[in-house]
């Protein structure tokens, strides 16, 4: 079975792994399941993956975002501050509120399950009913770049520190199609779940914007491609 056909025979969970600034990638990925009209009936994720997720699940589409990443510049994040970590956020936040059509999770069309660490607890906590823009902060607060991002009483950091995946979310029985960001540790596996991972994309950063750029471009074409693959034993890999 392709996985075009995969998707379409049923609903299915997108989930989305963290991986520092590869929200470039996960919105090539997502911009190519939209482009065939696969669109999921909900969306969870961790750092990276919260952020693509969660401005597609508040109304923000692949094109729409895609364009806001290209037009990124270090100046719009950047303002370091003294406190646990280099950045404040409230660039970030800013940035966020701006993009983002609705500031609810529970406003956003498609449920939505976003990953956290909880400091005190030294343990992955997922935020269904929260402030969008604090959950998708707090998902990507890595710690040393990033202060801390509190909700309510609770300090969070990035969510990738204990759910790489950022499948915690994601119920059990779902259907899932996964994107793995190579080097993101092992691959997880789980019944009813395709995993799709790009190899060789450009490495980007805070200092190599313009890498993630292409590194956006490579994948949406990399992942029209793999729609037309076979399924296998739930593993999808291609190489940039």
């Amino acid at each position: 079975m392709r996985l075009s056909d995969w998707l379409a025979e049923r609903p299915f969970a997108l989930a989305m792994s963290s991986g520092f600034f590869s929200f470039f990638a996960h919105t090539g990925v997502l911009g190519a399941l939209t482009d065939r009209g696969h669109v999921p009936s909900s969306v969870s994720g961790s750092s990276a993956g919260a952020l693509v997720g969660g401005a597609w699940a508040a109304g923000v589409s692949p094109d729409e975002l895609a364009a806001q990443l290209v037009a990124l510049r270090r100046d719009d994040f950047w303002d370091p501050a003294f406190g646990a970590g280099l950045l404040a956020g409230k660039r970030f936040d800013a940035l966020l509120r701006t993009l983002l059509p609705v500031t609810s999770m529970r406003a956003c069309r498609v449920p939505l399950q976003i990953s956290v660490f909880a400091i005190a607890r030294r343990a992955t906590e997922v935020l269904h009913d929260a402030d969008l823009v604090h959950a998708i902060r707090a998902s990507c607060a890595v710690p040393g770049l990033f202060h801390p991002v509190r909700i309510g009483p609770r300090a969070y950091w990035d969510g990738g520190i204990l759910d790489r995946p950022g499948l915690a979310g994601v119920s059990d029985g779902a259907r899932v199609f996964y994107h793995h960001i190579a080097g993101q540790g092992p691959l997880p596996r789980r019944a009813n779940m395709v995993t799709l991972v790009l190899d060789d994309l450009p490495r980007c950063g805070p200092f190599k914007l313009d890498a993630g750029r292409r590194a956006m471009e490579l994948a949406r074409e990399l992942a029209a491609r793999a729609l037309d693959r076979d399924v296998g034993d739930g593993v999808i890999r291609i190489s940039a």
